[in-house]
């Protein structure tokens, strides 16, 4: 028997990951929870992102995500490698592309390989809700919601907020493109089946819950701002918020070491005071009740998008796909060379 030749390798497309991921639906929400327990317990290993940037680019860059899984119930390994591309759209493309690479915990051999924009977007959008579930307490409702950025993510997380059977009295939508914000809010107003319309900066940010879903690099966020102790702030591009937001805010993270670097919003607020005083806690904690909001304050998620959310979410999406006969195998992948 040739061990090499008994690796089997496969390979899931984007039809595949996205199809196996609609059927999965808010489930995921569950499955982000989970995720996060997993981590808080130690049962993951997941080192920094690395960032490969480009001099002449600044904008652009491709990041990799490795994590595992340690349990010893179902351990497995890997890395998502997911470029960022803003002007990718000026060339009819999407801003971001990704595969994810999984390795069998044993051997270490790779035995997938899945098309992995389409897990990012939903695993974001799982995690966001989450966030909101978290942070409102429990409740799915709320008078106006608003979602700054007509993205690929952005449509993911209000989509998981349909999907998750949130109800809200008007949607607003913020862009700095106005085609894209009507075009958003008209998808948004047959989803929600509520009044939903393209709006200011400034009105956007008034809203109930606020999803920040931009590519924006610096904050743009008036410092001067007030948001009021009632609203919910979904931090998912990291960098929308100034430091005086932050400071001012409860503060609820996916992991507190992974989002304080890279000058997202809280590694400015870092800086700027020298500690991390303001760290409310983890959104695992919060659901524990092993901290709480301040109710005086606004309340500021911010989950980084750890590589273990990938990594397990891919793996579920691998063997529901194998089962049914959607993963395409390749042949004799590995070659069948002696040991050396």
């Amino acid at each position: 028997m040739n061990a090499i030749a008994d690796q089997r390798f496969h390979v899931l497309g984007a039809e595949c990951t996205r199809s196996v991921l609609e059927e999965l639906g808010p489930g995921l929400i569950d499955t982000v929870e989970q995720i996060y327990r997993a981590h808080s317990r130690g049962r993951t290993v997941n080192p920094d992102s690395y960032f490969l940037r480009f001099p002449s680019s600044a904008s652009n860059r491709i990041i990799a995500l490795p994590a595992a899984l340690t349990s010893t119930e179902a351990p497995v390994s890997g890395i998502k490698w997911i470029s960022s591309f803003p002007a990718n759209h000026e060339r009819g493309l999407p801003r971001a592309s990704a595969v994810l690479v999984l390795n069998d915990a044993a051997t270490g051999f790779p035995f997938a390989l899945l098309e992995s924009a389409h897990i990012s977007a939903y695993r974001t959008a799982a995690s966001a809700v989450l966030g909101a579930r978290a942070l409102r307490g429990g409740k799915r409702r709320a008078g106006v919601i608003a979602v700054i950025g007509a993205g690929v993510i952005a449509r993911s997380v209000m989509a998981m907020f349909a999907a998750d059977d949130w109800k809200f009295d008007a949607v607003h939508v913020h862009d700095l493109h106005e085609t894209a914000a009507s075009g958003f809010s008209a998808e948004l107003r047959e989803l929600f089946g509520t009044p939903a319309n393209s709006v200011s900066l400034a009105t956007a940010l008034e809203a109930d819950i606020v999803v920040f879903a931009t590519t924006a690099g610096t904050p743009y966020v008036p410092a001067d701002f007030v948001f009021r102790a009632d609203q919910t702030l979904l931090n998912i591009s990291l960098r929308d918020l100034p430091p005086e937001t932050i400071l001012a805010a409860n503060n609820v993270f996916d992991d507190v070491d992974h989002c304080l670097k890279a000058q997202t919003s809280p590694h400015l607020a870092e800086q700027r005071v020298g500690d991390r005083s303001f760290v409310t806690g983890t959104v695992v904690q919060l659901l524990d009740g092993e901290c709480a909001l301040d109710p005086s304050k606004a309340s500021v998620y911010s989950p980084f998008g750890m590589g273990i959310l990938d990594v397990c979410i891919g793996r579920e999406i691998f063997y529901k796909a194998l089962a049914e006969g959607r993963a395409i195998e390749i042949p004799s992948f590995f070659a069948a060379e002696p040991r050396r």
